[in-house]
């Protein structure tokens, strides 16, 4: 079914530009999807070049499988991106990575299909797990949470001013029925929402913040970030893109930290860049989708990259 809906790749020259260095190298596409960095990827290494996938999703392993069958420079492995020590690790090869390229949020098929449960503008089963075969879904944690850590979730990962709100109505209507339906969840939220934004869905943060929560993107993407300074060689390259505010908080906190290195050093004394122990080397400014690829792909319209180099 998911085969129908389409997934355009954002920021794909800029990134793949800036992620391979070296044409022999070992890389890794943490966010494979439907495969769109990884394709150039492969066209940009030689025959001694290597790449790997992760993905949390079944539908994109499949999608790997069949697109990348005859790829022997190829591989895939079903997880998480938190778990990207792990993966490379069992390739003998930490330290040795030339580049990790995270593409964060929720794919173009993962949103269009209904029957995944994440939009707000088809009704489904309201799932919202990318590995659908790992933890809560959307419905059973609504059905069990109270309301204070519905509000909590609403508020911190969606940034959703009536969170509070929201949630109580959430409660009172679990009670008459079970949640189970993304278009159900949506009405009970915009009929709480007592300020509609012109051109927005009174349900997109709510459902952004659950969708969040649920599938531990923030907490994953800060574990991937911390592993990708020991799986990346001297000279490797990190490259990220965000599409909302928190990813790109967390991402540009990450780099300024490990560009500035330690600042906790005594007052006073003289300090070489070995005792700051500086780790990364910003590469760039942010870069924002351009004029077309916005008019071609209005969802590239949020999408921030930003870009490091491991210096020690």
């Amino acid at each position: 079914m998911s085969a129908e809906y389409k997934h355009i790749t954002v920021l794909l020259n800029e990134a793949v530009d800036t992620l391979v260095s070296d044409p022999d190298g070992f890389y890794i596409d943490g966010t494979f999807g439907r495969g769109g960095h990884s394709a150039l990827v492969l066209n940009r290494l030689s025959e001694n070049g290597r790449l790997m996938g992760i993905d949390k999703d079944p539908e994109a392993i499949a999608c790997a499988a069949e697109r990348f069958a005859d790829e022997s420079r190829f591989s895939i492995e079903r997880g998480s991106f938190a778990q990207l020590e792990e993966f490379v690790v069992k390739k003998d090869l930490l330290g040795q990575v030339d580049g990790v390229l995270l593409d964060l949020g929720v794919s173009s098929p993962q949103l269009d299909d209904p029957s995944r449960g994440f939009s707000f503008m088809a009704d489904g089963p309201l799932d919202m797990r990318m590995n659908p075969d790992v933890g809560e879904s959307a419905a059973e944690w609504l059905a069990r949470a109270d309301d204070k850590e519905i509000a909590d979730v609403l508020y911190t990962y969606g940034e959703e001013r009536h969170s509070r709100r929201m949630a109580r109505a959430i409660i009172a209507e679990r009670e008459i029925e079970p949640i189970t339906t993304t278009a159900r969840l949506s009405k009970i939220i915009a009929e709480a929402n007592p300020s509609w934004e012109k051109g927005k869905n009174p349900a997109t943060r709510a459902f952004q913040g659950i969708r969040i929560f649920i599938n531990r993107e923030l907490e994953d993407l800060e574990s991937c970030l911390d592993q990708a300074l020991d799986v990346l060689k001297p000279g490797g390259h990190l490259v990220v893109i965000s599409f909302h505010s928190l990813e790109d908080r967390i991402v540009k906190r990450f780099i300024r930290k490990h560009v500035k290195g330690d600042e906790h050093l005594p007052r006073g004394i003289p300090v070489t860049d070995d005792m700051l122990q500086i780790r990364l080397k910003a590469v760039g400014k942010a870069v924002k989708a351009g004029r077309d690829e916005v008019e071609d792909n209005p969802r590239s319209r949020s999408a921030v990259m930003r870009a490091a180099k491991k210096v020690r």
